[in-house]
């Protein structure tokens, strides 16, 4: 779909482009009213999209040059040019919005944290138990309202906990 904007000239798909963009960032985006002319709504709403989408997956990719070329096919060379200048102009922009984006999926914070280890020596129903148990303490907050919350884990419970929160870390590594 992002070969409709062959049908705008090179002089104001720039302009088009980065609206797109601040509509993408929360900002205003651009107004079908203003072009009108030159694209159907329906044509309107799927280049829209389409952009918003294209500008999500190359920043959020972190897409070569190259690889935003192949993205953008047989679209003229002077809206490509156009196109890639305003990825590289709003890159930060862009990845900002999206990490914005993703936070709101879910602003829980961690405040603070505790833990113990414990040896559980027996049970009500085994006199000889001899489990090691971690007792982890959160201080969370979420949406302004603290709140703890107290878990309880045996040893592979805690190696499914480390082994998940050392693949978060290499996804937060590479978005740096």
């Amino acid at each position: 779909m992002l070969k409709l904007l062959d049908k705008i000239s090179p002089t104001e798909c720039p302009k088009l482009l980065h609206r797109v963009v601040d509509g993408l960032c929360g900002r205003n985006q651009p107004k079908r009213l203003e072009y009108g002319e030159t694209w159907s709504l329906l044509e309107w709403g799927e280049l829209i999209s389409s952009l918003t989408y294209f500008f999500r997956v190359a920043v959020g990719r972190k897409c070569s040059d190259q690889e935003i070329k192949e993205l953008l096919g047989d679209l003229e060379s002077a809206h490509s040019g156009a196109v890639l200048q305003c990825v590289h102009a709003r890159q930060e922009e862009i990845r900002q919005a999206l990490v914005d984006r993703t936070y709101r999926i879910c602003s829980t914070q961690l405040d603070d944290f505790n833990w113990q280890l414990k040896l559980a020596l027996s049970s009500d129903k085994l006199s000889s138990l001899n489990t090691p148990l971690l007792n982890l303490s959160l201080d969370l907050t979420e949406d302004g309202i603290q709140k703890a919350v107290n878990i309880e884990m045996n040893k592979e419970e805690l190696n499914t906990l480390i082994t998940t929160l050392e693949a978060a870390n290499k996804v937060v590594l590479q978005m740096k």
